[in-house]
C-alpha cells in the first residue's frame, strides 16, 4: 500500500524527523516528500540515509536534508536542528520517531544501561519539542507528532525501560498540548503496533511471532511502515486541525 491521499496543506511545509533513515522513519520521510514538503531529518545510519535522499531526488521529489546525528547528544541535536531551520526555514511539523527497542531483562539492568535507554527513547522528545517551539510560535502554529508503541499497552515483557519510555510519550504529549495549544500548535501521539520493518523481521519475527500476530490483531494483514506514515501525514495536515492531546493507535486492532 502506498500513499493515495494528497494533502494540499502539506505542500511546501518544513518537516523535521528523527530517525528518518530507515524503517518507519524512512517511510515517513518519503511520504512527506511525496506531498511536496521539504523534509530535514537526522539519523546515525549514514549510508542508508544518503541512499534515501538519492532515491527521492531521482524520483523527482524534494530532496530531503540529512544530517548524521546521535540524538542522545542533546546539545548537538539542538545545534543541528537550528542549522537546518536556518537553511530551510522554521519547521511546521516535528515527528519524534527515533527509538531503539533493544531487548533486556529487569535483573540485568544497570543504572548506566537505564540512562542509555532513556537517552534514546525518552529524553530527545522533550528537547526537540523545546527546539521547534520558538519557530512554530513565529509561524502561529504547527504540528508535533510523538511516536509511542503498543508495548506498554499490551504489557509486553522483555523491554521494561523501553515500555516505560514509550508510556511516558503519552504524558509528554498531553502536557505539551496544553502549554503549546495557545500558540496554535497541536501535539499528538501515534502509537504503532508490531510494524514489519526490516529490523523486526531480521531480529524478532519468527514462526511463534507470526502466530502471535495472527492471534492478537483483529485485521489479518501485516502492519507496515506506510500504515504509520499515513496517520502521521493526517496529523500533520490541516485536515486534523482540531486534533490535539490525543493518542492515535495504528495496530490492526491489537490493543
Amino acid at each position: 500500500m502506498k500513499q493515495s491521499t494528497k494533502y494540499a496543506s502539506l505542500q511546501g511545509k518544513r518537516i523535521f524527523v528523527t530517525g528518518g533513515g530507515s524503517g518507519i522513519g524512512e517511510e515517513i520521510v518519503s511520504a512527506f516528500a511525496e506531498q511536496g514538503a521539504q523534509v530535514a531529518f537526522v539519523d546515525i545510519a549514514h549510508e542508508a540515509s544518503l541512499a534515501l535522499c538519492k532515491k527521492l531526488a531521482a524520483a523527482g521529489l524534494p530532496t530531503p536534508l540529512f544530517r548524521e546525528c546521535d540524538i542522545t547528544n542533546i546539545p548537538t541535536l539542538q545545534k543541528v536542528m537550528a542549522e537546518l531551520a536556518s537553511e530551510i526555514g522554521d519547521f511546521d511539523v516535528l515527528v519524534n520517531n527515533a527509538a531503539n527497542d533493544q531487548r533486556h531483562q529487569t535483573e540485568g539492568v544497570t543504572l548506566d544501561y537505564w540512562n542509555e535507554c532513556i537517552a534514546v527513547n525518552q529524553r530527545p522528545l522533550f528537547f526537540t519539542c523545546q527546539s521547534v517551539l520558538p519557530g512554530m510560535k513565529r509561524k502561529g502554529g504547527g504540528a508535533i507528532i510523538n511516536v509511542s508503541s503498543i508495548s506498554w499497552h499490551i504489557k509486553g515483557a522483555g523491554y521494561p525501560i523501553y515500555a516505560t519510555a514509550k508510556a511516558a510519550v503519552i504524558g509528554l504529549t498531553r502536557g505539551l498540548a496544553r502549554e503549546f495549544g495557545v500558540h496554535g500548535i497541536r501535539v499528538n501521539t501515534v502509537t504503532p503496533g508490531w510494524v514489519m520493518t526490516q529490523r523486526q523481521t531480521d531480529l524478532w519475527v519468527d514462526e511463534a511471532a507470526e502466530i502471535d500476530i495472527k492471534k492478537n490483531q483483529c485485521l489479518p494483514n501485516k502492519l507496515m511502515p506506510e500504515h504509520i506514515a499515513s496517520m502521521v501525514l493526517f496529523l500533520a495536515a490541516d485536515d486534523s486541525a482540531m486534533c490535539t492531546a490525543q493518542e492515535f493507535i495504528v495496530d490492526g486492532g491489537w490493543v
